[in-house]
């Protein structure tokens, strides 16, 4: 199961009423953190969740409303007594811009470790999850990412009965590991039925629509996509500032066949985001005109 929390909504500028975009995830005691704008630290408290617990924070890419708020956050989790390694990813140049953000946060009780994108697409395991970054159209370099939490096949008791293994060896084969047993080793393909459906949570923001993020975001349980301008007559700004309408982040989730679509990343002169909630569910059904700390328990399917 992913607890999920879109913290704030906002593009570009905070606003008394809506933060800037922001998105954590909690998963098995992690925390993962994907862009930090000014005032997130807030917004988390807001939510009642913890900070001590952020081992990951993704970053898509380094315009001030997406990771303004990160030293102040760093601060936070220092004071909290955090001590262990925290795991940060971002485009190329992370721990440049990071540490020049650090001068107003020197001095921290734990390590910071990088991790650089350079390529259009990249896996990592993080935290037991598989963490995907995916390069989109932004004027600066940019990355969505997948969040991707996998589940194995059943237990075949049959099956274990059948190769004479006693019980005390079979939750070990369960959990993936190789066992040995009257001088046979056997591994959990032997015993487990194919991998079932697991969950898969996309964020993309600051973009042009592409057929890049449909593939990436195929069949995804949950996709939170920008959604910076709402009016028929904003096309024109949301192509020269690279960004995406309401109505084109609709036409990607119906594309990529995805469960739900959260919108978010508001322009500010967007005060009411629902006035074009019927418009948008024409093109796609299941989409959420998002507000801040909108949250959701993702779980297996049974």
């Amino acid at each position: 199961m992913l607890d999920v929390c879109l913290l704030g909504t906002g593009g570009m500028l905070p606003l008394p009423y809506r933060a800037l975009t922001s998105l954590m995830v909690r998963y098995n005691g992690s925390n993962i953190l994907i862009d930090c704008g000014e005032g997130t630290q807030n917004q988390i408290r807001l939510q009642g969740w913890s900070f001590k617990p952020i081992d990951v924070i993704c970053i898509t890419h380094f315009h001030a409303d997406h990771i303004s708020g990160l030293p102040g956050l760093l601060l936070t989790m220092g004071n909290a007594e955090r001590t262990e390694p925290l795991t940060m990813v971002g485009p190329k140049g992370l721990e440049r811009v990071v540490n020049s953000l650090r001068i107003i946060a020197p001095d921290l009780p734990f390590d910071i470790k990088f991790i650089e994108l350079e390529d259009n697409f990249k896996e990592l395991n993080l935290c037991g999850l598989r963490i995907q970054a995916f390069k989109v159209n932004h004027k600066v370099t940019c990355y969505g990412y997948n969040l991707l939490l996998d589940r194995a096949g059943k237990f075949d008791a049959e099956k274990a009965k059948a190769l004479g293994l006693p019980v005390n060896y079979w939750g070990l084969l369960q959990k993936g590991q190789t066992v040995e047993f009257e001088g046979v080793t056997y591994d959990s393909s032997q015993v487990m039925g194919e991998a079932r459906k697991g969950i898969k949570l996309t964020y993309c923001t600051d973009t042009r629509p592409m057929d890049f993020i449909v593939e990436n975001a195929f069949r995804a349980d949950l996709f939170i996509c920008e959604g910076m301008y709402g009016e028929d007559d904003k096309l024109d700004n949301a192509k020269e500032n690279k960004h995406m309408t309401m109505m084109e982040a609709a036409n990607m989730a119906k594309l990529a066949e995805v469960k739900e679509m959260w919108l978010t990343h508001y322009s500010p002169a967007t005060a009411r985001p629902q006035e074009f909630e019927d418009k948008i569910k024409g093109i796609f059904a299941r989409t959420i005109m998002s507000k801040d700390r909108r949250t959701v328990e993702l779980k297996f399917e049974d």
